[in-house]
């Protein structure tokens, strides 16, 4: 049922993903009552024991460096609600995005990308490891909550915004959810919305945390263009202002000009092509994203954050010990799966190598440094 308030134009577009025309779930189920087949996902994300877990795994700072970095939960809740301001405003589905949003990271490891990168090189001789696949493993398989089927039985719309990106190898083990990967078509706008919503929060607040952190500083990030622009406005508007209000102010205003800016050429890009339903859209090229100089300007600020802040030492340090965590945990359940939980020894029965990546990809930050002191620590006996 649409909602004609929850948009400013009216109903939803009808290049918009509609709940009433899925392409339907895995395993049939009766419509939801009182809310819709998207609003159901959400909910059922939520409620999943991988999103509770996202409260303890890495962003960029391990957990236990601080009580207010960002984790991977509160990351996704930043990508779910600059998703929705976006969804809004082109009058595409935002529950579709919310979905997707929350959802998107429930396959990363512990240790962020350096927990990945560990463990895809652990699994390099049994088909590797990707968080994004994971993600789609864990809604569709991993989760297990319901009598009927295993996973949360999402509707295609959401698995398909989950799959970001796939190689053709991969795509065809995947079947219909992998099939645009090899014919080149497109997700929905509400997918490709989420995908752009989630490198607008990362790098923002990773500018915040890295500030937080003292890993970069102010006048470090002043040779950075869009900071720099931003930062220049705050202290002409507020020229007293000190402390952490200037960079929240500044990295405020870094987000709104993002949303703003993909707002308005994303709907350009839209008025020029006219998509007259979701299909003519997965046919078209990519149609949500940045302007020309506004890409740029962020290209140039991922390039600062990597060499600047995920290159730091600090953070080589903690993940030079992510890397010994993770891999000394793979070889030794792989060298003798008995020391695995007993319901993943029977997952291990059936695939050893993968049931050993799924504990610990499942893990926290904290969960996966206790079971390293619990495996390889002589005061842990």
């Amino acid at each position: 049922m649409s909602r004609p308030s929850d948009f400013p134009g009216g109903e939803r577009a009808p290049y918009a993903a509609h709940p009433a025309q899925s392409r339907g779930r895995r395993y049939p189920e009766m419509p939801p009552a009182g809310r819709t087949e998207f609003q159901r996902d959400r909910d059922r994300i939520i409620h999943s024991t991988a999103f509770r877990r996202l409260e303890y795994k890495t962003q960029v700072f391990v957990n236990h460096e601080g009580d207010l970095f960002r984790t991977r939960l509160t990351h996704s809740l930043e990508v779910a609600q600059i998703g929705r301001a976006i969804a809004r405003s082109l009058r595409l589905d935002q529950d579709l995005v919310e979905a997707i949003a929350l959802a998107h990271d429930l396959g990363h490891t512990p240790f962020g990308h350096t927990g990945q990168d560990a463990l895809n090189a652990c699994m390099r001789d049994y088909g590797g490891f990707e968080h994004n696949l994971q993600s789609l493993r864990v809604v569709d398989v991993l989760e297990e909550r319901y009598a009927e089927f295993d996973g949360l039985n999402l509707t295609f719309e959401t698995r398909e915004g989950i799959l970001k990106h796939c190689s053709p190898m991969k795509a065809q083990e995947l079947g219909e959810i992998g099939e645009r990967f090899l014919t080149r078509r497109q997700p929905s706008l509400e997918a490709q919305v989420a995908n752009l919503a989630d490198e607008i929060a990362y790098n923002n607040h990773d500018v915040d945390d890295g500030l937080r952190s003292g890993l970069i500083t102010l006048e470090e990030l002043s040779e950075v263009t869009v900071f720099a622009r931003h930062l220049d406005e705050v202290k002409r508007r507020y020229p007293n202002l000190t402390g952490r209000r200037v960079i929240h102010e500044t990295v405020r205003r870094m987000i709104n000009t993002l949303i703003l800016d993909l707002v308005e050429h994303s709907s350009r890009n839209l008025a020029e092509l006219a998509p007259a339903s979701i299909e003519e859209v997965r046919a078209a090229p990519p149609l949500i994203g940045f302007s020309p100089a506004i890409r740029a300007e962020q290209q140039e600020l991922k390039q600062f954050l990597r060499t600047r802040l995920y290159q730091h030492y600090r953070v080589n340090r903690m993940s030079r010990k992510a890397r010994r965590i993770i891999t000394a945990l793979f070889e030794a359940f792989m060298d003798d799966p008995r020391l695995l939980p007993p319901e993943h020894q029977e997952k291990a029965r059936r695939d050893k190598a993968r049931a050993i990546a799924d504990y610990i990809a499942g893990m926290t930050d904290r969960y996966a440094m206790k079971e390293y002191h619990r495996l390889f620590s002589v005061e842990a006996i």
